[in-house]
């Protein structure tokens, strides 16, 4: 009897502490929405979000990451209920790479690269075997072909995707030297390239901003754009839209537009 009794008692507590590990779904509407973001302005717009939400009966705590891992790791496991750092194609390499059980419900901002020059005003002054630096990495490379290829400057392969590589360049008229740079370390290759592709978080440090001095940049259609990652089986949680119809609000935008005069951009 005293063996039956101690097993059901056991029994009892294994089930508190497991229930208590992971949070089901339902429990969005008896605590804070746990969003997860890193710091700079994904946490500074998240404030704004946390705002406005609060007037639509939606209560969201912040949880602030110093990496680009584990707040999608953290997502996976249930200790969040959202985040929102990243862009689609990164997510994308996550869920993937790590067999990750997310996705993607609603755009939110762009950091838009573009294509950069203190050399010409213009594709027209132009120079035959003109140098352009981009960034050596996959990702931001393959954006920085694109560009190029949207400015008329080379064509890419139609299979091209969003990693293209220069082996994907299939016409160079101009014969344009392609240098892989660091992107942190192309800012500084202004005064040597002719044209550079940058990204906006990188551009600040060589005074430019992308509204007003790139030859051209990604806009809020890129795909490229950040987006707000959920667990797969919470995409429809009544919470879930409240949050994304926060994010996507006009007082969100106006702060957006106000507050970084065009570094980052409303991807909605």
């Amino acid at each position: 009897m005293k063996n039956a009794i101690l097993v059901m008692i056991i029994t009892f507590a294994l089930s508190a502490l497991l229930s208590g590990c992971g949070e089901p779904s339902d429990s969005f509407a008896h605590r804070p929405l746990k969003v997860g973001v890193t710091a700079g302005p994904h946490a500074e717009i998240m404030e704004v979000v946390k705002k406005v939400a609060e007037e639509d009966g939606l209560i969201i705590q912040i949880v602030e990451f110093n990496d680009y891992i584990q707040p999608n790791m953290a997502l996976n496991q249930g200790n969040i209920d959202a985040n929102s750092f990243q862009p689609q194609p990164y997510l994308d390499h996550m869920v993937k790479d790590r067999k990750l059980a997310i996705l993607s419900v609603a755009k939110t901002v762009i950091f838009p690269m573009g294509i950069y020059s203190k050399k010409v005003k213009s594709i027209d002054q132009l120079n035959p075997g003109a140098v352009v630096a981009i960034p050596n990495d996959p990702a931001n490379g393959g954006r920085a072909l694109h560009l190029l290829a949207k400015l008329g400057v080379i064509k890419l392969n139609p299979g091209a995707g969003l990693t293209a590589s220069l082996a994907d360049i299939s016409d160079n008229p101009l014969q344009l030297t392609v240098k892989e740079l660091d992107a942190a370390q192309i800012p500084g290759s202004l005064a040597d390239a002719d044209l550079a592709a940058i990204n906006s978080s990188f551009a600040t440090t060589a005074g430019l901003v992308p509204a007003r001095d790139a030859l051209v940049s990604e806009d809020a259609a890129s795909s490229y754009a950040n987006i707000i990652a959920v667990r797969s089986k919470d995409k429809d949680h009544p919470a879930i839209a409240k949050l994304v119809k926060a994010y996507q609000s006009e007082e969100v935008k106006q702060f957006i537009q106000e507050h970084y005069q065009g570094l980052v951009v409303a991807a909605w």
